[in-house]
């Protein structure tokens, strides 16, 4: 199995550069005809977002369409899937950035009860708290 970094999966999704689009696309397409997977860490998938959000200024409606994709693509690999669906369902409705959630449900499944921070729109939002 081949690991994707960041660079490569946002060539491919917003075709920007001809050139490192056909060959992120022919891995890809390798990987399918050999019907092998790819692995997404879940620091690209968040490198992703902001990559989208900041330089390409793709809304936060369509980042969650496209993450929504992307987990469900049948030769991707993600470390855990359901933290980051559920980080994702956080990140749609919620006020704070794609990371912030997926640092809470890392949090989460290591057993702890909030996560610190300074960040005072979050401190509103449960599994967080306030640094005092």
């Amino acid at each position: 199995m081949i690991a994707l970094d960041t660079n490569v999966l946002v060539r491919y999704l917003v075709k920007d550069d001809a050139a490192q689009t056909a060959l992120a696309a022919a891995l890809i397409d390798r990987v399918i005809a050999a019907d092998e997977s790819l692995f997404v860490s879940d620091i690209v998938v968040c490198e992703t977002v902001w990559v989208l959000r900041v330089s390409y200024r793709v809304t936060r409606t369509e980042v969650s369409a496209l993450l929504r994709q992307l987990f469900r693509a049948r030769h991707l690999r993600f470390r855990a899937v359901d933290q980051l669906s559920r980080a994702l369902d956080a990140y749609t409705t919620g006020r704070g950035d794609f990371a912030d959630y997926l640092i809470r449900e890392h949090a989460r499944a290591a057993d702890c009860e909030s996560v610190a921070t300074f960040d005072t729109v979050l401190v509103k939002e449960r599994g967080f708290a306030a640094v005092r």
